[in-house]
């Protein structure tokens, strides 16, 4: 494209009185009922009840471009309403420091400086004051100029379509909606001087994703999260006391570094099992099924003391029905638990153990996070982790127990794919090492890590972080939610969003839910 203008110096500032006159000369009016500029009382009154959302672009020192905004209630403009309305008939009386939207009354560019990307220098502007100001979205009339070309053979919502499908082009709605925002309502006699869009005006709106509704509370959730996972080495203990003097070393040293969680892994207590091992398999499982209940109890107690949310990993447990399941605990560090089961028992915990497979598949609210759990093979069902993400959920922590390399890349490939597809922070950790006295427990490998979606906001590899292989050790990391937050909106791709609702669904079985 051919540039009217060489610039060599491009800035966005606010407006100041003293720029009114080049504006008078080097611009008209679109909005108004005559083809006049902008009055200086006009001006003044906006410079004077709201600076910063009046501002101008500037190149080598020649204001070129224009944009002026104000407050308003969403209730005020979320349905239908004329541009004399939401501005009092440009008196700004409607200006409410304490609303929620920021509504855009004015964008211009000088003809000679138009197609070199400087309109969106200034929404970029506004689209930050609104994330700094806290407001709910950006809102306003926008003119369809195109349509009258179109008018006599498609109504405005059907020109709208097309536009959006890029079958038609809108010098106006075509920029916007390539600029995130998306149309809410078509309103007729917007303007009554545009006969070049019929009258007719579109409703835009771009949503501030980091919005926070007021509250009463003094401390704002958090956003980063910091999460540590434990690589447990399996050896001999005797008693559950010696279990959990290890145990207690890892969640003092996880909590010393300030996280929000703790994970350990699945059947971390497994060495217990050699107490047992005169035993057949199926009994000596059942056997270590007697410790979970004070195993639940003394990680509660762990949670409160070192103020620290503790995923258990998983244990054995025996439901009232005699059946055994793969279980383990989200123990908050206000004191409350929950429990969470394995869905999926592999071929030989059915064959060893007789392990019965689990229906819960929910996500658990916590202080600064809504989480999921899938316990190791349940990872590898892409099904589960989905019925999540649509609750919300944004960490996925998965214990594992894997005795071969091969075993391990099953949940840890499947781990990734699942950071991705569900648009999610994925935290595994698992046990190394051997356990030469127990049955069926004979040797583990692992390398624990935090995955991530794979985007520019994210490591290129989709590795947050990795532990060292098959050695004991603590892994800590920072996960930040708002990316997640920009990923399900401005992605480079949408994965949750650009399902084909249309073509398919998932959704769990009513005898499931009961």
């Amino acid at each position: 494209m051919e540039q009217t203008h060489k610039i060599n110096k491009v800035e966005i500032r606010n407006l100041r009185m003293e720029d009114y006159d080049q504006l008078a000369q080097s611009f008209t009016r679109v909005y108004a009922d005559r083809d006049v500029f902008w009055t200086r009382a006009q001006i003044k009154k906006l410079i004077a009840i709201f600076p910063e959302g009046q501002i101008v672009t500037v190149a080598d020192d020649k204001i070129v471009g224009c944009a002026l905004s104000i407050i308003v209630d969403y209730d005020m403009v979320k349905g239908d309403h004329t541009y004399a309305k939401v501005t009092g008939n440009e008196t700004f009386n409607t200006h409410n420091p304490k609303g929620n939207i920021l509504y855009g009354i004015e964008v211009f560019i000088h003809p000679e400086y138009r197609g070199l990307r400087l309109a969106r220098r200034m929404y970029d502007y506004r689209k930050e004051l609104c994330e700094k100001l806290n407001l709910k979205a950006i809102m306003f009339g926008g003119r369809i100029p195109n349509y009258h070309k179109y008018a006599d053979t498609m109504r405005p919502k059907e020109y709208i379509e097309k536009v959006r499908l890029r079958e038609i082009y809108d010098p106006v709605l075509t920029f916007q909606l390539s600029n995130d925002f998306h149309v809410r309502r078509v309103m007729r006699n917007y303007l009554p001087n545009d006969e070049e869009s019929r009258h007719c005006a579109t409703l835009l709106q771009w949503d501030n994703i980091y919005y926070q509704p007021p509250t009463d509370s003094y401390v704002d959730k958090k956003t980063t999260v910091r999460v540590g996972l434990v690589q447990w080495q399996m050896r001999s203990y005797k008693t559950l006391d010696d279990v959990f003097e290890q145990v207690e070393f890892f969640v003092d040293a996880v909590s010393g570094y300030k996280s929000d969680f703790v994970l350990f892994p699945e059947y971390f207590n497994a060495p217990l099992m050699a107490k047992f091992n005169d035993m057949g398999e199926a009994q000596s499982i059942r056997a270590l099924a007697q410790y979970t209940e004070e195993v639940r109890d003394r990680f509660v107690e762990l949670a409160i003391s070192y103020n620290i949310n503790i995923i258990t990993g998983s244990m054995p447990y025996v439901k009232d029905d005699g059946s055994l399941y793969n279980v383990g605990f989200l123990c908050r560090r206000d004191g409350t638990y929950e429990m969470y089961e394995k869905v999926h028992v592999t071929p030989d915990e059915v064959k060893s153990w007789g392990l019965s497979g689990g229906r819960m598949v929910r996500t658990f609210d916590t202080d600064c996070a809504k989480i999921g759990v899938l316990i190791c093979y349940d990872v590898e069902f892409p099904e589960l982790s989905r019925l999540m993400a649509d609750q919300g959920m944004q960490i996925l922590f998965v214990p594992f127990l894997t005795d071969t390399q091969n075993g391990y890349s099953r949940v840890r490939v499947c781990a990734q794919a699942r950071a991705i597809e569900n648009e999610c922070f994925v935290v595994i950790a698992g046990s190394v090492g051997n356990l030469p006295r127990v049955h069926n427990m004979d040797i583990q490998y692992a390398q624990s890590g935090v995955f991530t979606p794979c985007d520019f906001a994210f490591p290129t590899d989709g590795k947050r972080a990795e532990a060292t292989p098959n050695t004991e050790m603590i892994l800590v990391s920072d996960v930040d939610l708002d990316l997640l937050n920009e990923l399900h909106t401005y992605g480079s791709v949408r994965n949750l969003r650009d399902r084909r609702s249309d073509l398919y669904e998932l959704r769990m079985k009513k005898s499931a839910q009961e």
